[in-house]
């Protein structure tokens, strides 16, 4: 696509990518609203039926690959990225014991979705009261977006084997958000080359081998997807290979060479809270529902519901040692109220003998 640039406009990318960093925002790019070969990529995963129950992912038409069609007018994508990894932080020392519960990293602190979109919102404004007359959109997981697309095309980095994006000064433990615009800025230029070279690390550490290959993950195996997606029953075949992950997944990212390059985050949001970084799964198997809602208030672990919490919860325990503390503890939910829940304890106390 070269769609003219507003000559008037070209010394906005340098005044909104140093807004951008005053807010918090770890980087910025601009990219015209094309995702190229991606909505390919895209179409030949759902055809797969890689998506599993994510319906949604196959909703809304072309929306999802064609910005324009999702937003009448765009011309630009603002593509941002915002760091999260907590600092400091040992995710190595919890998945080697086997009595920790593993929160993906992204989880342990507040939800981002509501920073973001606020921080977007306010650097629209600041474009707009710098170049009136054009229209600003925001988005942070709220709309079908193609958002590891825009950002590859927006020079932000490329997307590696694992289907990360990935940047060569700061790895891959980061959030992405965009901001939708009518306005004709000046372009970055996208970020061609993939320097994953002959490494399949990402690959081959996967706990329950959901990947096909390069870029090809099947999410219906993906720890990710069962404890966090799926919304019955977790496979038989899989329940072992999870471990004591019990929200999502981050070994490979964990092993990616890259990401020894990546930024600690200043922001204080983010930093974990109720010890989600380093909690006992027996600890966390007897909150209750009440204890569950407010520990969790304003985190992206509210998604899997209280019971998908405790079916998470029941696997690792029934992959943890047996000890006192882990029977006991599921003991305490054999007789729980939901079937779910009570299949998975027992899946457990079966592990163990019991």
């Amino acid at each position: 696509m070269t769609e003219t640039t507003d000559p008037n406009l070209s010394h906005l990318p340098d005044m909104i990518d140093k807004w951008a960093r005053d807010l918090g925002f770890s980087d910025l790019g601009i990219t015209y609203p094309d995702t190229g070969v991606h909505a390919q990529h895209l179409q030949q995963w759902l055809d797969d039926g890689f998506h599993g129950e994510m319906g949604y992912m196959a909703d809304h038409g072309d929306k999802r690959y064609t910005p324009r069609s999702l937003v009448e007018g765009t011309r630009r994508v603002i593509s941002v990225r915002l760091d999260y990894l907590p600092a400091p932080d040992s995710p190595a020392q919890v998945l080697t014991d086997p009595e920790k519960a593993y929160v993906t990293r992204y989880a342990v602190g507040r939800d981002y979705h509501k920073l973001m979109r606020k921080r977007l919102a306010t650097l629209a404004k600041k474009i707009d009261e710098a170049v009136s007359g054009f229209e600003y959109r925001a988005f942070v997981d709220s709309a079908p977006v193609l958002e590891r697309a825009l950002a590859q095309r927006a020079g932000l980095g490329w997307i590696g084997k694992n289907n990360m994006v990935i940047h060569p000064k700061a790895g891959s433990f980061f959030f992405l958000g965009e901001i939708f615009t009518s306005a004709p800025l000046p372009v970055n230029e996208p970020f061609e080359k993939e320097h994953c070279g002959s490494c399949t690390a990402c690959l081959d550490i996967c706990p329950t081998d959901a990947f096909e290959g390069p870029h090809r993950l099947d999410a219906r195996k993906c720890i990710s997807y069962l404890t966090i997606e799926l919304s019955g029953s977790i496979p038989l075949e899989l329940r072992e290979k999870m471990g004591n992950r019990v929200f999502g997944c981050d070994d490979c990212q964990l092993v990616c060479p890259w990401n020894k390059f990546s930024k600690p985050t200043a922001e204080t949001d983010f930093q974990p809270r109720h010890g989600l970084d380093n909690a006992e799964l027996a600890t966390l198997f007897l909150w209750t529902e009440e204890e569950f809602l407010k520990r969790t208030e304003g985190s992206a672990i509210r998604r899997t519901g209280y019971q998908g919490w405790l079916r998470n919860l029941a696997v690792g325990l029934g992959n943890a040692p047996s000890t006192i503390p882990v029977i006991e503890a599921l003991k305490q939910r054999a007789d729980h109220p939901s079937e779910l829940v009570r299949e998975h304890v027992q899946w457990a106390l079966a592990r163990h003998g019991l």
